[in-house]
């Protein structure tokens, strides 16, 4: 599967880069400019492609959480810039390469548009995302962009290696409180593995039926899942609409064997 262009607003694009086994590289894109912004560069192989391909300079790196496949291209990555780069990620230090630690509720802007953190513990204990819904000068997106790593996906959340079913419940309840219509820029293909799970739960449930059906013809096809849509994830995800930490809890451990 080749990189792909998920979405456009204005001067502004994301692009999609396939790596590893399931894994999507994200890129923000500022076409006027040529510059870029990479989301958890874990390879720099395909990023630095991507690069060389559509002449474009990274100005910026965002870090959801410290795994591997998140982070294992950003120093070749850095050593390819012409500048200095801020690298935004957890303030906890457990990423050497971030210059720019941040915490939710910050906001800070890259190339005209504004970038909200928030904190979203669950899959780590310090894991962050990124929300995207407005421009600097105030403009308001028509879509907003959430990149959230692996806190949630298509049909379901991260794995629970050092947070609580607590802390996911509550950091998928945050990401519930955006529009429906936000994009999400999760960083895996999980989408069919994690619908058959729901349906195995949910047998009945047409809603689910439904987009089973749409992933498979996607896949066939060769192409990405993702982005997703808060809409289609309040409708066939069983993760984000559980009603408590003990449901979703008892959901992440079925899953977990399944």
């Amino acid at each position: 599967m080749e990189s792909f262009k998920a979405s456009q607003a204005s001067d502004w694009a994301v692009h999609g880069i396939p790596a590893f086994q399931d894994n999507y590289l994200w890129v923000v894109e500022h076409g006027p400019s040529q510059q870029c912004l990479l989301v958890d560069p874990g390879s720099a192989t395909e990023v630095l492609a991507w690069q060389r391909t559509h002449h474009r300079q990274c100005t910026g790196i965002l870090l959801t959480h410290h795994h591997p496949d998140h982070i294992g291209g950003v120093e070749t990555v850095l050593t390819n810039c012409e500048s200095a780069v801020p690298v935004h990620g957890s303030h906890s230090g457990r990423i050497s390469s971030v210059n720019q630690p941040v915490r939710g509720g910050d906001i800070f802007n890259w190339q005209g548009l504004t970038i909200r953190v928030l904190d979203v513990p669950g899959h780590t204990s310090d894991h962050l995302a990124y929300v995207i819904d407005r421009t600097a000068a105030g403009e308001v997106l028509p879509t907003p962009w959430l990149f959230c790593g692996d806190t949630l996906f298509s049909g379901g959340c991260g794995r629970l290696f050092e947070g609580s079913a607590e802390d996911m419940f509550t950091s998928l309840q945050k990401i519930n409180e955006m529009p429906e219509q936000t994009l999400v820029f999760c960083a895996h293909e999980y989408t069919e593995s994690n619908l058959k799970f729901a349906l195995s739960i949910e047998p009945d449930n047409t809603d689910i039926q439904n987009r089973m059906r749409e992933v498979q013809r996607i896949r066939t096809a060769s192409l990405s899942t993702i982005p997703t849509t808060l809409k289609i994830e309040r409708q066939t995800n069983l993760f984000i609409r559980s009603k408590n930490a003990l449901e979703l809890k008892d959901l992440r451990l079925k899953k977990d064997q399944f």
